[in-house]
């Protein structure tokens, strides 16, 4: 496969991980993201990080009732999203998911750029939910710089849409993926 892909995997295996350890308890509990709960946090990355991911590389919409769902009111919910990861990886194997742009509806973007949004996703929510969760999330230092690139070369945008919060200050030898975190809007340390 390719480099993307690579960090696709690796972010998936990571998240996977984290959901599996999230306990029904802790999902009525306040998450580190704003007005949002552990259960509002984790059907985000469920949805954005599997069945968006999958949806992407097949140039297909994701289906209004999929939208709607609470994933986690199934009690294997964890399972279905590892579950789901695989599908949408296993869609992202095919060399076609790589081609052309994906049609966003007001906008369309290159497949390459889709997906290492999708890493940026999986790696900053994956993270989010794993400090709601009193959790820890760990990228090997490749997968850590490509997700500061992606959220450095993307994180204005992101604040105009109100993805992000500011910036966070760190010393500028913090590690990549530190960093990464800071840029979009998340304190490392809190």
């Amino acid at each position: 496969m390719n480099e993307i892909h690579t960090h696709l995997t690796v972010c998936a295996t990571e998240a996977r991980r984290v959901a599996r350890a999230v306990t029904a308890e802790q999902l009525a509990t306040p998450s580190v993201c704003a007005d949002w709960t552990v259960r509002e946090l984790a059907n985000h990355l469920v949805l954005y990080s599997a069945h968006g991911l999958e949806h992407r590389a097949l140039r297909t919409q994701l289906p209004e009732e999929t939208v709607q769902r609470d994933f986690t009111a199934e009690a294997d919910w964890a399972e279905a999203y590892a579950d789901r990861l695989d599908r949408a990886l296993a869609a992202w194997e095919r060399p076609e998911a790589w081609e052309g742009e994906v049609d966003l509806g007001s906008a369309a973007m290159p497949a390459t750029t889709i997906a290492s949004l999708l890493v940026k996703e999986l790696a900053l929510h994956g993270w989010d939910l794993a400090r709601s969760t009193g959790q820890d999330f760990h990228l090997p230092e490749a997968t850590a710089v490509f997700v500061l690139g992606v959220v450095e070369e993307h994180a204005e945008i992101y604040r105009q849409y109100e993805g992000f919060a500011a910036a966070v200050d760190v010393p500028d030898d913090a590690p990549p993926f530190t960093r990464a975190l800071a840029a979009g809007g998340r304190n490392p340390k809190g």
